[in-house]
């Protein structure tokens, strides 16, 4: 199994999945994961999602009325330790641009995307590998990384 390299200082994004493998402690990806949580605990690193990560996690756990990871997902997404970056008309703008010359990219994507890159994020944490033909969007794959 691979190891996730962090460097010091990074802007992390971290799309639904990323947060779902950790949320809900996925066999193997939740130890890749691990140096994440070290670091951002550290102060080595800032970590950042969309609002759009909270939308998307809960659907699940509300339609199986599972209270219990509900509350985990916002406990994790509203830490202080964690940056939850509004869906604001700068990214909703990216989001049309990159949509625009990428037909294939779907919505929720390009939002996840415009995030990332109009916060300065230097590194995308994801399994999307769609994600990596976006232009000035720093994609690190995590099912590659394992078998890195």
């Amino acid at each position: 199994m691979g190891q996730l390299t962090l460097p010091n200082a990074a802007r992390v994004y971290i799309d639904t999945v990323t947060v779902i493998y950790a949320v809900e402690q996925a066999p193997t990806y939740g130890v890749l994961l691990n140096s994440l949580w070290n670091n951002l605990q550290a102060g080595n690193l800032e970590v950042l999602t969309s609002e759009l990560t909270l939308m998307e996690t809960l659907i699940m756990p509300i339609r199986n009325s599972d209270t219990f990871l509900v509350n985990a997902y916002e406990r994790l997404l509203r830490s202080p330790k964690m940056q939850l970056i509004p869906i604001s008309q700068t990214v909703l703008r990216e989001a049309a641009r990159l949509r625009a010359i990428m037909s294939s990219l779907r919505t929720p994507d390009a939002i996840h995307a415009a995030t990332a890159i109009t916060s300065g994020c230097t590194q995308f944490l994801t399994n999307d590998r769609q994600l990596r033909t976006v232009a000035n969007l720093p994609v690190v794959i995590l099912d590659e990384v394992l078998t890195s």
